[in-house]
């Protein structure tokens, strides 16, 4: 990059607003809870002035993994299962973008579950949802991890046989976990604080995110969408999740400090209550890309190592 482009972008003073980060219109099934994820991160983005050509989405397959195709920055349409070690390697390339990654159930603790685990060991600067609709949606309702025990599928008609999976217990189980929260796509105003502190986060960011699936999900959380006695949100002055909004809707809070790791695995364990907030976060944890020096090469350096890696597999 030539000395006056850089200067150019150093001094670029532009701001934005959410239409800027319009794409197409989504095609997600009316009701899905896609699309309110998709209006949050389009706020979140706006409100940090995100330049939307320094801003990348990586998905891997599934209904939300095509977030990518719905957002006017640049994206990655991976494969199942891999959209971490996909932005994990543009991150460590090119580590001026703002990179964020965009998983399912099955995609992310499922076929995805090594790339899952190991993510959030790396703990790269970027940051991860995880859209949980507790069902394989987009192949047309099959067990996913998080599915309920006895909950019916077309792949396990009579109920899903084992306990259904607990992402936040197992994210927080392992090392070098540095932001770990929930919250749900139906509680707009906890949503976007939830995103903001995500995205301000300097590591690996996990969110989790409870979505309705209006066809083959209805049920799960529609109770609670109802019954805000059935939601519990974690709370710290300093240090937690700030959705002012929700004062009057939300009645039961635990103040809950996410620098305490220990009480965080207890509250992650299931309760009656569905329980909202930041479970951990630790920013003093070191960053895989602090503790590795990575090698940086020029355009033509890089082009002459490919042409050197191909030419050893010539005949």
């Amino acid at each position: 990059m030539s000395c006056s482009l850089m200067h150019l972008l150093e001094e670029d003073d532009r701001t934005f607003e959410m239409d800027d980060y319009a794409g197409p219109v989504a095609r997600w099934c009316s009701g899905c809870g896609d699309h309110s994820v998709l209006t949050s991160v389009q706020r979140v983005l706006a409100a940090a002035d995100a330049k939307p050509e320094r801003t990348v989405f990586v998905s891997g397959i599934g209904c939300s993994s095509r977030f990518p195709h719905y957002l006017r920055t640049y994206g990655f349409h991976g494969i199942h299962g891999r959209a971490l070690p996909l932005s994990t390697g543009v991150k460590l390339s090119r580590p001026e973008l703002d990179v964020w990654v965009v998983m399912g159930d099955g995609d992310c603790v499922s076929i995805g579950a090594g790339h899952w685990i190991h993510a959030v060991r790396y703990n790269v600067d970027m940051t991860a949802l995880m859209l949980d609709n507790n069902i394989y949606g987009l192949t047309k309702k099959q067990t996913s991890p998080t599915t309920p025990q006895g909950y019916a599928s077309n792949t396990q008609p009579y109920g899903s046989w084992l306990p259904a999976l607990n992402p936040l217990e197992a994210t927080l189980g392992v090392t070098n976990a540095s932001f770990v929260a929930q919250t749900a796509e139906w509680l707009p105003a906890h949503l976007m604080a939830t995103l903001q502190a995500a995205h301000a986060h300097e590591g690996f960011s996990w969110v989790r995110i409870l979505q309705r699936c209006p066809h083959f999900t209805a049920d799960l959380f529609g109770d609670v969408v109802k019954d805000p006695s059935r939601v519990e949100l974690l709370v710290h002055d300093e240090r937690g999740i700030q959705a002012p909004a929700l004062d009057r809707m939300i009645e039961h809070r635990v103040t809950h400090d996410p620098l305490d790791l220990d009480r965080a695995r207890e509250l992650a364990r299931p309760s009656d209550r569905i329980r909202l907030g930041l479970f951990y976060h630790d920013p003093s944890l070191p960053r895989y890309e602090e503790t590795r020096e990575l090698p940086r090469h020029t355009v033509t350096e890089k082009m002459a190592l490919l042409e050197q890696e191909l030419d050893r597999h010539a005949v």
